[in-house]
């Protein structure tokens, strides 16, 4: 464990860092107003992530913004975060392509709206060749269904012969998942005081640094990120050695 630096001497950022975002719905509940009021001031928290990753030289962040198992949620919630998503997607990409941020995005498409499907596939056009830094967005994103797939997209591979089973290996694996020409967190944060992965890259975090932070989302502001980053720094990163 070392000291967290000061500001004037602080190291440089993790490379990727991804953000589960938890806590709208008890930020808006403990102020009385309805929840959708809390995704909206998340989307506030959103923004200034996005700008703080930038100006401190992250370049890789991913967000977690609506999970496989967030369909269980009553249908009017989906609904509103399904729109204030379309109200996002509309309001953000066009400044974050003058910041020349690329944005992708994860997870299974198949079940959101046709405009929102669209929308997705023209802002990863546009801002395919930025480089500044790429923001991935996790949407219907669930990780052992991403898992799932790529064992079975390998399995019929090997049954239609055109692999062995004997080559596949951890790097060939990862090359099957939708993350395949992103690096591996090297931080991965949570807000609101839980403790869980809850479905997200849980194979690409198998050497994350885990950083819980009880920080509601929509209060998650930039000196709340670089703490979270002093964690990560007074972490001793040994990868299954021993120490030296």
């Amino acid at each position: 464990m070392h000291p967290a630096p000061s500001n004037n001497q602080r190291p440089a950022p993790p490379r990727h860092i991804a953000i589960i975002m938890d806590g709208n719905g008890r930020w808006a509940k403990a102020r009385g107003l309805p929840r959708f009021a809390g995704h909206q001031r998340g989307a506030d928290s959103v923004r200034e992530a996005v700008q703080s990753c930038r100006e401190l030289g992250v370049s890789y962040l991913t967000l977690y913004a609506f999970s496989s198992e967030n369909w269980k949620r009553p249908a009017s919630e989906v609904d509103d975060l399904m729109g204030l998503l379309r109200v996002y997607l509309r309001r953000e990409m066009d400044e974050l392509h003058r910041n020349d941020i690329r944005v992708r995005f994860i997870g299974d498409r198949s079940r959101l709206a046709p405009d929102i499907i669209d929308l997705l596939s023209r802002y990863e056009i546009t801002t395919g060749k930025n480089t500044s830094m790429t923001l991935v967005v996790a949407l219907n994103y669930g990780s052992q269904n991403e898992i799932v797939d790529a064992c079975r997209r390998l399995a019929e591979e090997v049954e239609a012969g055109k692999r062995r089973a004997s080559e596949i290996d951890a790097t060939l694996f990862a090359s099957y998942l939708q993350t395949a020409d992103i690096p591996d967190p090297d931080l991965l944060i949570r807000t609101s005081g839980e403790q869980r992965l809850s479905n997200f890259l849980l194979w690409q975090s198998a050497y994350s640094e885990l950083v819980f932070v009880n920080t509601l989302w929509p209060d998650f502001g930039r000196k709340s990120l670089e703490d979270a980053i002093d964690e990560f720094h007074r972490r001793d990163r040994r990868y299954g050695a021993t120490e030296g």
